[in-house]
Formats: structure tokens, C-alpha cells, sequence
């Protein structure tokens, strides 16, 4: 078993994006359990928000999944559990699923906070090709202010509390006879650059918790 973990935050940064008064909301879930060919996959790209990301995996097998996933510009739409407590998100991805099968299993997942568009520069990348496989996983995103909204002073002081804007982050337990591989960055011009890389070829169990944190409001992370 493996735990990996990165938890950074400053007391200064990247301030979280202004969000409109207008709700952009998408929401997906699926449940699948069968055996033979497929795809699955996802696409998400919002430069309000800064955020990049792509989820995509095929195979030819026995499939047991079920996996929802919810995205919004408005953060307080989007609630997730993080260290046992409800946080405003702006993404929340979570699945469950099994595969086993002679064909691998292929999939890839890519999350990027674009720095361009007001983010922080982190992206993580995973890739895996896998004949078996147990997995548990859930990657999750923040980078607008919920209480833009807001007009009471000391209520959008309550509600920014609780933001963890900006995160990037993803959890993971996982079982697998394959390779998996990890790719991660966090770059700031003149003063940042982060980048770790692991990757694992053969029967292994992972255990995983990789954020990314930069708010000046929230009080942080506690490290497991």
C-alpha cells in the first residue's frame, strides 16, 4: 500500500474568480454492470472558471461501475465531502468500479487549473492499463468565490470560510494488476514550479491523496 500526499496553501494568492449572477449547471450519473465492449468518457472546459479537464477509459470486459459526477460556476452548487465536512465545489467526479477481462483496460484522466484564466497552474495527470482492477476514486476542483453573490458582509464572511477555492485535488484507493502512472505539476512564474511523477507496472494496492491549495480565507487541509 502506498499513501502519497501534497497539501500546500499560502497566506496569500490567487484570489477565487468572481462568479455570475447566471447558474450553469451540469449533473451525470451512471451505473453500469455487464460484460463486452466500452467507452466511457467526459470533457469538461470553462475558462470563467479556469478549468480544464478530460476523463476517458475503454475496455472489453466484465464491468461493474457506478459513478456520478456534478459541475457548476456557482460553488455552492456543488457540494462535496472533504475531511468529513460539506465544501462548496465547482467539480465533483466520484466513482466506484471493477474490471476484469483478458483485453486492458485503458483510460486516462487529466485536471488542469488554468492559470491563464485565473486559476493556479496545477495539473494532474493519470494514466492506466490494467487487466484487473478495484477502484475507488474522487477528484474534485474550486476556484470561484461563492459569496460573490452576496450582500451581507458577515454572511459572505461565513460562507467564504467554508471555500476551499482554489483546490485541485484527487482521492484514491485502488487495486490493480497493470500499470498505473501519475503525473503532477503546480507552476508559478519566478517563484513555483512543483512536479512529481510515479508510476507502478505489476499487481500493487495505491492509496492517494493529492492536493493542490491556495486560499488565503480557508483554514487548510489536515494532513492524513
Amino acid at each position: 500500500m502506498l499513501i502519497a500526499v501534497l497539501a500546500l496553501g499560502e497566506s496569500a494568492g490567487s484570489p477565487a474568480i468572481t462568479e455570475p449572477a447566471q447558474n450553469e449547471d451540469f449533473y451525470n450519473r451512471v451505473r453500469a454492470s455487464g460484460t463486452g465492449y466500452f467507452e466511457v468518457g467526459s470533457s469538461v472546459v470553462d475558462r470563467r472558471m479556469g478549468l480544464e479537464y478530460y476523463s476517458f477509459m475503454y475496455g472489453d470486459g466484465r464491468l461493474e461501475m457506478d459513478s456520478k459526477s456534478a459541475v457548476s460556476n456557482r460553488a455552492m452548487n456543488v457540494q462535496g465531502t472533504l475531511n468529513g465536512s460539506n465544501a462548496p465545489l465547482n467539480l465533483y467526479d466520484d466513482i466506484k468500479m471493477s474490471y476484469s477481462g483478458e483485453t486492458p483496460l485503458v483510460g486516462m484522466k487529466y485536471i488542469h487549473s488554468n492559470d491563464f484564466y485565473g486559476g493556479i497552474g496545477a495539473e494532474v495527470q493519470e494514466y492506466f492499463e490494467v487487466t484487473e482492477l478495484e477502484k475507488i476514486q474522487t477528484t474534485y476542483f474550486a476556484s470561484t468565490d461563492p459569496a460573490s453573490q452576496v450582500s451581507d458582509p458577515a454572511n459572505a464572511s461565513t460562507i467564504r470560510s467554508t471555500s476551499p477555492a482554489h483546490l485541485v485535488g484527487m482521492d484514491l484507493q485502488s487495486s490493480f494488476n497493470g500499470t498505473w502512472q501519475t503525473d503532477y505539476s503546480w507552476h508559478k512564474i519566478f517563484y513555483k514550479d512543483i512536479k512529481e511523477h510515479q508510476a507502478f507496472s505489476g499487481v500493487f494496492d495505491v492509496e492517494r491523496s493529492l492536493r493542490s491549495h491556495e486560499n488565503a480565507n480557508f483554514d487548510g487541509f489536515e494532513v492524513p
